[in-house]
């Protein structure tokens, strides 16, 4: 019987046409699995290439779709119009690696170089490497000899050759890092079986697969997973076990890959998948089904949900429905409040923060709880003194709060955390959380208590380098001890190397939490190369609105559609800049905010707070300039060198968040003079 291998390069050739032929592509490789001999397939056996075991499939006049046949499998390789396909297939080889035993795809070496000894010998990257160092990276025996010959400025390209794990393994090398390799396969063994074979390679066993695996082709990680991804997800671990790395590493596709993985591997178990906004709840909840496409009984057992949309349902079935006061709601009690009470010092920034990161997070009822608690995370000195003249202004809040029948999100979690303190059972065995980076402690305490004792109870996938909503605190401190569960992805899926480039610029090669947790992000490399990010300074902002405005124009002339461009400013004083742009351009906008879902057939434009989660093919930071960014109205809050250093920080990581959103265009600009943090990345 035959077996249908699915490559990943089909996936992505089959992204590169248009509706109508992907609908004609899809429909030739479900009747090639139903039946492999219908003669309506017009296989072509292909002449003059490297690897005779390829043939061509005719999906209409002018479609082929490439297949590699050895005995009774065939893998499903490449689809494209006629030309361009035999052109891929005449430069391309599929074969089993001698050393590891994985099943690879690569460019074929052209033809062998002529080597002319000059009076001097070139130092070359990879000239030192013997045989049998670069075979058991994974690099193709017809390579050896080129590898040594690449010089320093070949190697972005020169990489892209190869199959992956060897050229993640020689820029490791290059970096001055020891590569991960995965261990060779033993003897006997099914080459499919090899976690490199895995990451492109997907063994099709039914027509339902095929036809999940066909409906999403730009999903990658629906069939196929790095090795260092697949080996976080199916782990076993003895504790809450953290995934970090930089953006666009695949943090996501670990908590959705993890979340099924605990699902079939506890049948009678339940899981929550839980994140902090509601449009990125509904990302995962629509994403879960292609991985459960044929389990509804399983998907029984599982909730996707944002935190505080499972908190209210879990406290509404106990005590009846909650109803939350509103941070407008919040600010203007203590505004008021500040104003009768005499405490115009304080500005209401300093109040807000104080309120939402010492009171409210560490649940404050009185003054001794108050003047006793520690300030991790508030730099601000503030003695008892002090102290005695702010508590009357919070304890009025809170007395507002109890008058008007409302609770804060954090008076809500604090309420859960205690019900299920009394239950012998919570009701999740297992929670996955994405964006982990900016859980509250009242949040982390409560995630803590619904876990219950299970040893894989907890699960958190986020990137310290992208905590922008929360100061940072202990996590050991409150029962969360990850020390030696934490590891760091280093593959980069979403955005081109020249990009995360110039955005790892802003951080630095390592970053730790409270705890001493390090997320270790130099040696990362993306998986695909692009145009160089754009970063420009203008006079005025007329010039930079018509240059922006420009930038658009060229992207839709490029092909990306107007919903896979996003513009960011920094808040929302510069949002009229960034929409000017999109106008002069003659294009649709639409501004997007915490509740609202990125809208087809316009342009998106957006604060860098609300970056988080999305992305887009081409990416425009506006407005970049050294007012702007960092903040002014957050720097003139400081009260010392330490709170300011903190405020810089989050402030870079914001500008990180929005770059890192881009996968294959980003465009960076600002009025002279121009932030700091544009400088850093070579602006």
């Amino acid at each position: 019987m035959m077996q249908f291998i699915f490559a990943k390069t089909l996936n992505e050739s089959l992204l590169c046409l248009t509706a109508e032929e992907q609908r004609a592509a899809r429909l030739t490789l479900l009747e090639l699995q139903l039946d492999p001999s219908s003669p309506g397939l017009q296989y072509h056996k292909l002449t003059r290439i490297k690897d005779p075991r390829f043939s061509s499939i005719r999906v209409n006049q002018d479609i082929r779709v490439i297949v590699h046949r050895d005995g009774e499998r065939m893998i499903l390789l490449y689809v494209d119009h006629h030309d361009k396909a035999y052109k891929w297939a005449e430069r391309r080889k599929v074969d089993q690696h001698p050393v590891t035993g994985a099943l690879q795809v690569y460019v074929v070496v052209e033809q062998e170089k002529v080597v002319v000894v000059p009076r001097y010998v070139e130092q070359t990257p990879f000239g030192h490497l013997s045989d049998s160092d670069l075979l058991k990276y994974g690099v193709p025996q017809e390579y050896l000899d080129e590898v040594r010959r690449w010089r320093e400025d070949e190697l972005d390209d020169q990489l892209l050759q190869l199959p992956g794990e060897a050229a993640e393994a020689l820029f490791a090398l290059h970096t001055g890092f020891t590569p991960d390799v995965a261990p060779a396969l033993a003897a006997g063994t099914d080459t499919l079986t090899h976690p490199d074979s895995q990451r492109r390679f997907r063994l099709v066993s039914s027509s339902e697969e095929m036809q999940a695996a066909l409906e999403y082709p730009w999903d990658q990680w629906l069939l196929f997973l790095h090795p260092s991804q697949r080996r976080i997800v199916e782990s076993t671990v003895n504790g809450p076990f953290r995934v970090g790395g930089s953006a666009g590493t695949g943090k996501t596709i670990v908590a959705l890959h993890r979340t099924v993985t605990l699902l079939r591997r506890y049948p009678e178990h339940r899981v929550l998948l839980t994140t902090f906004s509601d449009v990125l709840a509904d990302r995962l909840k629509a994403q879960v089904p292609k991985l459960l496409h044929s389990s509804p009984s399983v998907r029984e057992r599982l909730d996707v949900e944002t935190l505080t949309g499972m908190a209210r349902r879990l406290i509404a079935s106990e005590r009846g429905p909650v109803a939350l006061a509103t941070e407008v709601q919040l600010r203007a009690w203590l505004t008021a409040g500040a104003s009768e009470l005499g405490l115009a010092r304080y500005t209401p920034h300093f109040l807000w923060t104080e309120w939402t990161y010492v009171v409210e997070a560490w649940q404050l009822t009185d003054f001794e709880g108050y003047r006793a608690v520690p300030r991790l995370g508030r730099k601000a000195r503030l003695g008892e003194a002090l102290r005695q003249q702010l508590w009357p202004l919070f304890s009025r809040v809170l007395d507002r709060l109890r008058e008007a029948g409302l609770r804060t999100e954090a008076q809500l979690y604090a309420e859960l955390s205690a019900v299920m303190a009394t239950r012998g059972r919570t009701p999740y065995d297992h929670i996955v959380v994405d964006e982990a980076q900016d859980l509250s402690i009242p949040q982390l305490r409560l995630l803590a208590a619904l876990a219950g004792q299970h040893a894989e109870g907890l699960f958190f996938a986020g990137d310290i380098g992208q905590q922008i909503f929360q100061p940072p605190f202990s996590w050991k401190s409150l029962g969360v001890d990850i020390r030696g569960r934490s590891r760091t992805l280093k593959v980069n899926y979403r955005t081109s190397q020249e990009i995360r480039r110039r955005a790892d610029a802003l951080l630095a090669g390592a970053v730790a939490d409270v705890d001493g947790n390090e997320d270790v992000r130099s040696g990362t490399t993306s998986v695909f190369n692009g145009p160089e990010p754009h970063l420009s300074k203008f006079t005025t902002t007329d010039e930079e609105c018509s240059a922006v405005a420009a930038w658009i124009t060229e992207m839709g002339s490029a092909g990306v559609p107007a919903d896979q461009i996003g513009l960011f400013v920094r808040s929302e004083s510069e949002l009229p800049r960034a929409i000017a742009a999109v106008t002069k351009a003659g294009r649709a906008h639409v501004v997007l905010d915490s509740t609202l879902r990125p809208t087809t057939e316009a342009v998106q434009v957006a604060t860098m707070h609300l970056a988080k989660g999305l992305e887009f093919r081409a990416v425009a930071v506006m407005a970049c300039d050294d007012h702007a960014l960092p903040l002014q109205e957050r720097i003139e809050t400081a009260t010392d060198e330490g709170e300011l250093n903190e405020i810089l920080e989050s402030e870079r990581y914001l500008l990180y968040v929005a770059c890192t959103r881009a996968r294959e265009r980003l465009w960076i600009s600002g009025v002279k003079p121009v932030s700091d943090f544009v400088r850093d990345m070579g602006g």
